[in-house]
């Protein structure tokens, strides 16, 4: 019994601490912004945190201005021309599949409308074109799912895009390229123009989208690029330096830590009104919707706040548990 009461004494500590914090945090329900700026979206939640200076120094809370700048101009990867076999088979696996599964379906119904009408059909013939049709269901899902982690954005083309670019892949007029960013995991606003370096010279292509399948070597994000006018003699396998072109977005940098993923996408707390506290002696602090541009390091170039607002740099994780929105950052998860 001597020895249990130390080992509890901590976890007793931190509760009366946190009892004691929450009796000293109001949330109002929904106060007013005199802000001017305009967020990237509509809010994401109306209740507004509120801390005394006392309990943000004794929670972590910093705040800083956000940095003007602007977005990179470039931003350089490798790239590796794909195999067209590979898209033309898991196109054709992923077109008979559903073919499949539309037949299934078709014959389940008919035998279920024969049984039930008092036809000749048998109970077993009813329950076996049943399980046929689950059979051929999920090897559709499968087959859609493994395409669109291979090929995402061809996936979301509509039938007579993607019948156009597999034949152009597969009579050797255009060549995809999986194109990786080592040293990022994500994008923000994602480019739509590259250059291909093939043997020092420039080759232009155009940006399809992101790939969802990570590199297994470099755990990078990937980038499906295709390119029309194929030089001679590039084929499957090889490797090229790609240089994505970026886009002449303005915003402002903020630390990573400062954001918070929600249903609505990333937001930032920044802090109500002008003055140090309110009228209560207290800061009052609210999410705010941002659009992510672009990684730099430690931060991210953003839109939806301006480079006079007061955001919370760290400590952010608090707000949110006092908030209830549901969500947790990444990089204080890290480093608790």
């Amino acid at each position: 019994m001597s020895e249990t009461i130390p080992r509890r004494a901590p976890l007793i500590a931190m509760l009366l601490v946190a009892m004691l914090l929450a009796a000293l945090i109001s949330v109002p329900a929904n106060p007013q912004d005199d802000d001017d700026d305009k967020p990237a979206g509509s809010p994401v939640n109306t209740a507004q945190p509120e801390l005394t200076a006392a309990q943000s120094s004794a929670v972590g809370i910093t705040l800083v201005h956000p940095i003007r700048a602007s977005a990179a101009a470039r931003i350089d990867g490798y790239g590796e021309v794909l195999d067209a076999a590979s898209l033309i088979g898991d196109a054709g696996k992923l077109a008979s599949t559903r073919a499949a599964a539309r037949t299934a379906n078709a014959e389940e119904q008919r035998l279920s409308a024969l049984y039930n009408s008092g036809a000749e059909a048998s109970l077993r013939a009813v329950e076996s074109a049943q399980a046929a049709q689950i059979e051929a269901t999920t090897q559709a899902q499968m087959a859609s799912s493994t395409f669109v982690l291979q090929w995402g954005p061809i996936a979301k083309l509509s039938d007579a895009q993607r019948a156009a670019l597999i034949e152009a892949v597969a009579g050797g007029r255009s060549i995809l390229l999986r194109a990786d960013l080592p040293g990022r995991l994500r994008l923000g606003t994602v480019p739509r123009t590259a250059m291909v370096s093939v043997d020092g010279t420039p080759v232009a292509a155009r940006v399809l989208g992101t790939l969802q399948r990570s590199a297994t070597d470099s755990q990078s994000v990937g980038l499906l690029l295709q390119i029309d006018h194929v030089p001679a003699g590039i084929g499957a396998g090889a490797r090229v330096l790609v240089s994505l072109q970026g886009g002449p977005d303005k915003g402002v940098l903020v630390p990573s830590a400062a954001l918070l993923y929600g249903d609505q996408g990333a937001y930032v707390y920044r802090r109500i009104g002008g003055d140090t506290t309110t009228k209560n002696g207290k800061q009052q602090f609210a999410p705010v919707p941002v659009k992510l541009l672009q990684a730099s390091g430690d931060a991210w170039l953003v839109q939806g706040i301006d480079d006079d607002d007061f955001i919370v740099a760290n400590g952010a994780g608090v707000l949110w548990s006092l908030q209830g929105l549901g969500t947790f950052s990444a990089e204080e998860e890290d480093h608790d």
